[in-house]
């Protein structure tokens, strides 16, 4: 196998891809979205604070890719670069194309609905909801499931837990399908901390179990992202009868998607953008009973997603567009507003390693040849 020299680690030699059994629809026994990137135009102005210029066809091609491997696509959230670059026009652009892509191929599209086109500063609870009522508008009129995101804007300015129940309760109340909760922790974004109106986490629990006790018939499910695989299992014990629980916890999603005796969560999750193949294998086994295949698959993975997602977790973009460029699925590594900065170089070289070692690689020979120009680039060793 091709061999190459990884500064910090000595030679390394290029693993074998794993050998996947992939699926030929979607997962039967788990409803399953990967939250996917955008790849930018690389001659665009994707400088800092500029509007975003989105290559769109590699961007839309990607998304083929994960609906071909029957996993859901769950669009426009924070994987896309939302509040990380992705402006609203862009964001609205991206959520119509993939509507239409998907209903030509029949995938499953979520897309998320939030308030990022409002300016930075205070508003008035009347202008976020409305903000988030423009956005919905949007994601339904491309025929996609609502994700109703979390907003820094609700963040910063709701006096407590009733604001947030008022405000979603009337959204909820005029979506035309059920809709998907979405509950980020601030370790992927700090903004959003006090979220569902208190930093105690056990009383904002409370309080979106009251909003989802209410308006059960009209939620899908939430999707919780706060890393924390206890208080998941928690909240999915609590839900209403056929309300779902999305995981978001790109740390322990093997365990908390195979779940126990008294049931298991689906998954919304961004880590599932780089290892989709193997995690479409995994699901495949999951299905067919095959348990140890599952482990197998998922647990190399582990190692790679704690590291892709390592603090400060929100730059976790940044790996996730270095993996898809290491395999091919676009021919460059450069981010909306920059982004490709937002990891160092060390981080960068033990993502590549842990990559190959989970078997995502499945052109070894292209991601080693990536990885050298990269280096000779960013670490030219003379």
């Amino acid at each position: 196998m091709t061999e190459l020299h990884l500064p910090g680690f000595g030679p390394h030699r290029m693993a074998e891809p794993a050998h996947l059994d992939l699926p030929a629809g979607p997962s039967a026994a788990r409803t399953v979205f990967a939250a996917a990137h955008v790849v930018a135009d690389p001659l665009g102005h994707n400088a800092p604070g500029a509007p975003a210029t989105v290559d769109w066809d590699t961007t839309l091609a990607f998304r083929h890719h994960l609906w071909f491997l029957g996993l859901g696509v769950a669009d426009a959230m924070d994987t896309a670069q939302r509040g990380m670059g992705l402006d609203w026009a862009a964001t609205k652009e991206l959520i119509t194309r993939s509507g239409a892509e998907a209903r030509a191929v029949g995938g499953r599209l979520a897309c998320g609905a939030g308030t990022d086109q409002l300016s930075p500063g205070p508003h008035t609870l009347d202008a976020i909801t409305a903000a988030y009522e423009e956005q919905l508008a949007t994601v339904e009129q491309a025929g996609a499931q609502p994700i109703l995101m979390a907003s820094r804007a609700l963040a910063a300015c709701a006096a407590g837990p009733e604001d947030y129940l008022r405000i979603y309760g009337r959204l909820i109340g005029q979506v035309r399908r059920p809709v998907i909760l979405h509950w980020l922790g601030e370790m992927f974004d700090p903004a959003l901390a006090g979220y569902w109106g208190s930093t105690d986490l056990d009383r904002a629990t409370d309080t979106v179990l009251a909003l989802i006790t209410e308006h059960a018939e009209r939620i899908d499910g939430i999707k919780i992202s706060l890393l924390d695989a206890d208080r998941e299992i928690a909240l999915r014990r609590a839900l209403p009868a056929g309300v779902r629980l999305y995981t978001g916890d790109d740390f322990n999603y093997p365990q908390l998607i195979r779940g126990d005796e008294l049931g298991h969560s689906h998954a919304l999750l961004g880590i599932f953008d780089p290892i989709a193949p193997v995690a479409a294998a995994a699901l495949h086994a999951l299905d067919t009973g095959d348990l140890d295949r599952y482990e197998a698959l998922l647990a190399p993975t582990v190692p790679l997603a704690r590291h892709l997602f390592a603090a400060p977790t929100f730059h976790y973009k940044t790996g996730v567009v270095f993996l898809a460029w290491l395999a091919g699925h676009q021919d460059h590594f450069t981010m909306v507003a920059g982004a490709q900065s937002g990891r160092s170089v060390p981080h960068l070289i033990e993502l590549f390693r842990l990559a190959d070692t989970a078997g995502i690689l499945a052109d070894p020979d292209l991601a080693a040849d990536r990885m050298r120009r990269f280096l000779a680039v960013a670490a030219p060793t003379g």
